[in-house]
């Protein structure tokens, strides 16, 4: 068995971010991003270089939630995919990729921050067969 994965990036929030909706109505946050790029030299050291910079998007509740928790600056960690789509520049046809963040947080090796956790709700417990699918979707 594998392990299923997704792409990552991580950077920084470099412009300020947005929400706004498709025209389906569903939630869209979108912000420019900078990558951090080092190279390293014969001597071991690392030189800093420029940022490459890109579109980060993410819809629906995520990006309700990254836009009142992200602003200029933060360091952040995504998973999701590259997305490639064609716009007009200049009534010229030209191709555009954004990185769409399935899910997003703050970069823990570069953020203080404090976590309020749910309380524990005293609900029914899941159904067995809820159960029986998270045990085995989790090999237990």
């Amino acid at each position: 068995m594998s392990i299923p994965t997704q792409l990552s990036l991580h950077g920084y929030i470099a412009t300020s971010p947005e929400l706004t909706k498709t025209r389906n109505g569903v939630h869209r946050f979108r912000a420019r991003v900078g990558v951090e790029q080092f190279r390293k030299e014969s001597d071991g050291t690392f030189t800093r270089l420029d940022p490459v910079h890109c579109d980060l998007v993410a819809f629906e509740t995520t990006a309700q939630r990254a836009f009142s928790w992200f602003q200029v600056g933060d360091s952040f960690v995504a998973s999701g995919y590259i997305n490639e789509y064609e716009t007009n520049l200049a009534g010229q046809p030209v191709t555009r990729e954004e990185f769409v963040a399935r899910r997003i947080g703050h970069d823990l090796a570069r953020t203080n921050y404090e976590v309020v956790r749910r309380q524990p709700t005293t609900s029914k417990p899941a159904p067995p067969a809820v159960t029986e699918a998270l045990d085995h979707a989790i090999g237990l």
